[in-house]
């Protein structure tokens, strides 16, 4: 399939201070936050808005609302095997990989919340993270760089979480989270795409988001809603709905001439 065959992206024709101003944000935003004091893990993050038990499933939305991991991250692997064997296209496989890891881990998590199921929450998340930050590197800059850092980036994102379950510094893994997040409207603002459709990570991010916010709304969604579904249920469904955005772009993009 022709969405993955390597191609010599616009980037190499691009002045030199576009690819600093990127070194900049990720190295600026790594050496900010570690400026920061020592972030702990709030000892009341563990308690969520809806706690009910549902054909002996302890807190049962919040555990099965991952399903829709699961599915698009199976989906996704199986369409990426599919495609043209390249450097991104593993970087891409990494990313869905993740995405199903994350239904086993957070359902495990919610099962029973509490900082050592967590752990298990947050190691596939960082190797969603640092696929989806590796590919987007590698598209936009060149396949060389998914073949440098793909497999060093997730060993530090899966180092991030061990360093916090032993010190209870959330800093590096927060990093983690940043990058990706950063480096999509960077690089899409930087260089050029050698592909179409490139306005769906856009919509994934703005998915992403919408998590983050009834992540913080729990409580408050929980009650609102006549305790049908919590914020953070409604976070599950947001961020897969990110993961699937991705999926669709892959799926309808086309190269450009």
């Amino acid at each position: 399939m022709e969405i993955y065959k390597p191609i010599l992206p616009p980037a190499i024709r691009t002045p030199i201070w576009r690819y600093a101003a990127l070194v900049v944000l990720i190295v600026g935003s790594l050496l900010w936050i570690l400026s920061l004091d020592p972030i702990a893990q709030n000892t009341a993050y563990h308690s969520f808005a809806d706690t009910r038990e549902l054909f002996g499933i302890p807190n049962f939305f919040d555990v099965i609302t991952n399903l829709p991991f699961l599915i698009v991250g199976l989906v996704g692997v199986w369409f990426c095997l599919r495609a043209q064997v390249g450097a991104i296209r593993r970087a891409w496989i990494v990313l869905f990989f993740g995405v199903g890891l994350v239904s086993v881990g957070s359902a495990y998590y919610h099962w029973n919340p509490n900082n050592g199921t967590l752990v298990w929450d947050r190691l596939p998340m960082t190797i969603g993270f640092m696929g989806l930050f590796v590919a987007l590197l590698g598209e936009y800059l060149g396949n060389r760089i998914a073949v440098l850092l793909l497999f060093p980036a997730v060993a530090l994102g899966l180092a991030t979480v061990v360093y916090w379950h032993f010190t209870d510094d959330l800093r590096p893994y927060l990093w983690v989270q940043l990058a990706p997040l950063l480096t999509i409207p960077a690089v899409m603002i930087l260089f050029r795409s050698g592909y179409s459709h490139q306005w769906l990570l856009i919509v994934a991010l703005g998915w992403y988001v919408l998590a983050k916010v009834t992540e913080a709304y729990d409580v408050a969604i929980f009650l609102n809603t006549q305790e049908l579904l919590s914020g953070h249920s409604i976070k599950h469904l947001l961020a897969a709905a990110g993961s699937y955005s991705i999926l669709v772009m892959l799926q309808r993009r086309k190269h450009l001439e």
